[in-house]
């Protein structure tokens, strides 16, 4: 297994130069303009050489300037909103967090970018196009308001050698849901028994900050298969009895696993880079999170980066594949734009398969294509341990669209963090998982009547 070296991603770049050869832009010359475009500052500094890369290659293919800012992530976020509410917007951003597109589109506040997408539409997943296109309340109708470019699931990342020093071998981890868990406990029980008292079993964000608890409850609610919870037509199914015993299950289990001592005790106050600091510092000996760069691609030690394993999802407890929630992200475009054909132009120019794999592999590959062909025309892809496994959960396995894709209302949900809340009621108040269910199906069926959708 191999590092990424500066070498690798010099010679990174000098794919961006091939790419950028063959790719054209849409606007003439003549026509130059300036786009004002509000980037997320990445988590490794290759991510920002590779998208500067992008917006360098754009302005040479076209003669257009991008007038681009990058931001770390919660700045951003609050940038973002604070220009849609005051109208003085930028040409161009990506949904941060992921189901804003969602929000803004419900309220009519951005601009349909359907033509983009019709360039690379028969490249795209199925979850790609389904996450792009959002219900707008004015037109009552579902339309593209974003652009995919790219997207993450959550992988387990678990460390070889504290599994062997309890006594057991990567091998030997259950391949179905419950029984992998479990095995986890184990290592930790056998490890404390050799004095590792600080050492914990789960990495499990429970808690109420950021992204992280929702995708993780996700998970945990389709592998006890309750993936139907919002289906594609944007009803809500609590009623049916099989979700609800997996929104049960999904509460109660990783609530459990935290009571016991199985899981730190400063997850429930957890942020989203917290649990990636635990898992390097190896307080704990496996970690469910999303991407591999910000458990793997940004080590540096050689040993560290191959004492690591990445894994997909076991099945689930009746031995069925278990699918993985895929989160898209989308380029949005916002009403009031200034210069909305240049940000069309860019993202007709970014989303071109070469151009979208070549900045995606100088970023360290921290997050997967949505265009299936991608990975199939490039070994790259599967060449590399930990992203051959992300690539085959993320991208050719089996995936589902966020929920705030077919309903705004679960957009609220998450900001909300109903079932993290769910969880510490479990937690710090002794409510019963029933309980907590309870009380969470009421505050989820208030927030879904507020977002009434036309059925056709």
């Amino acid at each position: 297994m191999t590092l990424p070296t500066r070498r690798s991603v010099l010679h990174g770049s000098m794919g961006f130069a091939a790419a950028a050869a063959m790719a054209r832009p849409y606007i003439a010359n003549a026509a130059a303009k300036t786009a004002t475009v509000w980037w997320v500052q990445g988590f490794a500094e290759e991510e920002d050489v590779s998208i500067k890369k992008i917006f360098a290659d754009y302005e040479k293919a076209s003669g257009n300037t991008i007038d681009y800012s990058l931001t770390p992530y919660a700045p951003h976020r609050q940038k973002v909103v604070s220009a849609i509410t005051s109208g003085e917007v930028p040409d161009l951003f990506p949904a941060n967090p992921a189901e804003v597109g969602s929000l803004f589109a419900w309220q009519d506040k951005l601009v349909e970018v359907g033509d983009v997408v019709a360039t690379q539409k028969a490249q795209y997943s199925e979850t790609a196009l389904l996450s792009a296109q959002c219900y707008n309340s004015a037109s009552k109708k579902r339309d593209f308001y974003g652009i995919p470019f790219t997207g993450a699931t959550l992988p387990h990342h678990i460390w070889k050698s504290l599994v062997e020093k309890a006594g057991y071998k990567v091998t030997d981890i259950p391949k179905t849901w419950d029984a992998f868990y479990d095995f986890f406990k184990e290592v930790q029980k056998k490890l404390r028994e050799q004095g590792m008292r600080n050492v914990y079993g789960l990495g499990l964000q429970i808690t109420t900050n950021g992204v992280d608890p929702n995708n993780t409850f996700h998970y945990w609610l389709a592998a006890y298969g309750g993936k139907d919870i919002v289906t594609k037509d944007g009803r809500l199914h609590l009623d049916d009895p099989t979700v609800k015993q997996a929104v049960i299950k999904a509460l109660a289990n990783p609530t459990t696993a935290y009571k016991q001592g199985f899981v730190p005790p400063g997850a429930i106050n957890w942020n989203d880079a917290d649990d990636n600091n635990a898992f390097h510092s190896k307080l704990m000996v496996m970690d469910l999170d999303g991407t591999i760069s910000t458990e793997v691609a940004i080590i540096k030690k050689k040993e560290d980066y191959d004492d690591i394993v990445t894994m997909g999802l076991p099945l689930s407890n009746d031995g069925k594949p278990i699918p993985s929630q895929l989160t898209v992200v989308n380029a949005l475009i916002p009403k009031g734009a200034k210069n909305v054909e240049v940000a069309k132009d860019f993202m007709k120019y970014f989303i071109q398969p070469e151009i979208s794999n070549a900045w995606l592999k100088v970023g360290l590959g921290r997050n997967v294509p949505v265009m299936p062909s991608i990975v199939k025309n490039d070994p790259w892809w599967f060449a590399d341990p930990h992203r051959k496994a992300y690539t085959e959960q993320a991208v050719t396995g089996e995936t589902l669209p966020a929920y705030w894709a077919f309903n705004p209302a679960y957009a609220e949900v998450q900001n909300t963090h109903v079932w993290g809340e769910a969880w510490l009621d479990i937690i710090q108040k002794g409510t019963t998982p029933e309980a907590a269910a309870e009380r969470a199906f009421k505050r989820v069926e208030e927030i879904f009547a507020k977002y009434p959708i036309a059925q056709t």
